[in-house]
């Protein structure tokens, strides 16, 4: 059982000897090679890569999806340059792994989609936008293996979160104008306002503050010093508020499991030095009353009983309505195109939803993470994405344990990746947020997070003998 489990996961898979062998890397790979070596330029490659990939976390709230587009073509430019100057012979620890095999096939997937697309001019459009983000992840991946800049993309992160959250919660004390309908007119909170920030829609703003919010938590265990300790929990506040007063339900929902996911691997990074009491109960303990906490909140503060109510109304609420007739029609787009899909990107959808749609509910996506990939690349499409969940997790939780044995701090950011992920995915069920930039390079980022930390298993196995045999030399 442990060997299928192994071979689902990918993770005995042999990277190292294949890429050795691999005919297409001794084509591709290395053929600047020569000239890297005498380039002055690109002996600061990571430091380049980290702050082309530091522009785009640093403007994304900020600025138009066409200035972030570009950003996102300067760090695949810079990737293939990296890519083709590299040494013709894998290193060690290989910059392939497993989640960068099934990121690839996902890419083939959808190329295959793009083929038998429609509309396949639009699908093509789309198909370069999804390129350059499965490119973001692989540089991503590459530069944040050096813990030195993994700690300063994710710092950098959290401060213009800090600042994005601010200006949100300034929107709260002083109001601010709401640029759409995102609550029941008929609802007591119709006139509540609700916070967005820079981003101009309160969805977003959520789905985008949900890894701040992770990542400052386990910043408080990470960082060291009172005084950054300190940060990192104003951090913690001041994001948890500003996600909350954007009453995104959806943000809320992921937020919870976020939390909660968090909660749960940090107890178990510090359950080896507990004592067997605080072992066994300090995680029911823990979560029972955050539960609590939240059970109560619903009781007593009106507006948060309201908006959780709200879920369970089906077409009673507006909102819920609407995504119940995207989510018909989208249902039939499926039925009619179940294997490979309509082709990936908004821009298809837009051209095939409208022969699909109820009459007054038009919409630009499928307000679903899992119904738009069925929609775009079929149950096949669907089916990778889901393998590639499995190995990512799978992944995290191996590179997390190894850690955990040498308690490296690196780990706290392997904690808040995991988390982060499930908590926007959690969102991204019933909203369709994680399809937006603001939002898809944050994904793709902490993917890249985990994947930067993995380390072949019998590499691992080997490493393991040789501190077991130094204890034994040394006793």
């Amino acid at each position: 059982m442990n060997l299928v489990w192994q071979r689902l996961t990918l993770s005995d898979l042999p990277l190292k000897e294949y890429l050795a062998t691999s005919y297409l890397r001794r084509c591709s790979v290395g053929l600047f090679n020569s000239w890297r070596q005498s380039s002055i330029l690109i002996q600061w490659a990571d430091i380049i890569a980290a702050a082309l990939i530091s522009l785009i976390y640093v403007l994304a709230p900020f600025v138009s999806s066409t200035l972030i587009g570009l950003l996102l073509t300067a760090c695949v430019a810079f990737w293939l340059l990296l890519t083709l100057s590299d040494e013709p012979i894998p290193a060690n620890p290989p910059l392939v792994t497993p989640i960068h095999l099934l990121v690839l096939l996902y890419w083939g997937i959808a190329v295959v989609a793009t083929a038998l697309s429609p509309v396949k001019k639009a699908a093509l459009n789309d198909l370069v936008t999804l390129t350059l983000y499965l490119l973001l992840f692989a540089l991503c991946a590459r530069v944040l293996r050096s813990p030195r800049l993994r700690t300063w993309i994710i710092t950098l992160y959290l401060h213009i979160s800090l600042i994005v959250s601010v200006y949100g919660l300034r929107q709260w004390f002083f109001g601010a104008a709401q640029l759409a309908t995102w609550v029941d007119p008929e609802s007591p909170l119709s006139k509540t306002t609700r916070v967005y920030s820079y981003l101009g829609n309160p969805n977003l703003l959520a789905g985008y503050l949900m890894p701040a919010v992770v990542l400052s938590l386990v910043a408080i265990f990470a960082w060291q010093g009172w005084v950054k300790k300190a940060l990192a929990l104003t951090m913690l506040i001041v994001n948890s508020a500003c996600l909350i007063l954007t009453f995104s339900r959806g943000g809320w929902i992921g937020l919870v499991v976020a939390i909660l996911t968090a909660i749960a691997l940090l107890v178990y990074w510090h359950s080896l030095e507990l004592p067997r009491f605080w072992r066994t109960w300090s995680l029911p303990i823990i979560l029972g009353g955050t539960l609590g906490v939240l059970l109560l909140a619903v009781i007593f503060v009106e507006p948060v009983r309201i908006r959780i109510f709200s879920i369970f109304a089906d077409r009673q609420d507006s909102s819920n309505n609407y995504r119940r007739n995207v989510w018909d029609a989208v249902f039939e787009m499926i039925r009619d195109r179940p294997i490979i899909g309509i082709g990936p990107g908004h821009n298809t959808f837009n051209k095939i939803y409208p022969l699909y749609q109820h009459p007054r509910y038009s919409a630009l996506s499928a307000y679903s993470i899992l119904l738009e990939i069925a929609v775009e690349t079929g149950f096949v499409g669907l089916a990778c994405f889901l393998w590639l969940i499995l190995v990512t997790f799978n992944t995290a939780f191996l590179q997390l344990r190894r850690l955990r044995e040498s308690s490296n701090i690196q780990g706290f950011w392997l904690i808040g990746a995991c988390a982060t992920l499930l908590g926007m995915l959690a969102h991204g069920t019933v909203d369709t947020i994680w399809f937006r930039p603001e939002v898809n390079t944050l994904w793709w980022l902490m993917v890249a997070l985990i994947a930067s930390y993995w380390i072949p298993l019998n590499q691992n196995y080997n490493q393991q003998i040789n501190s077991s045999n130094q204890e034994s030399a040394t006793s």
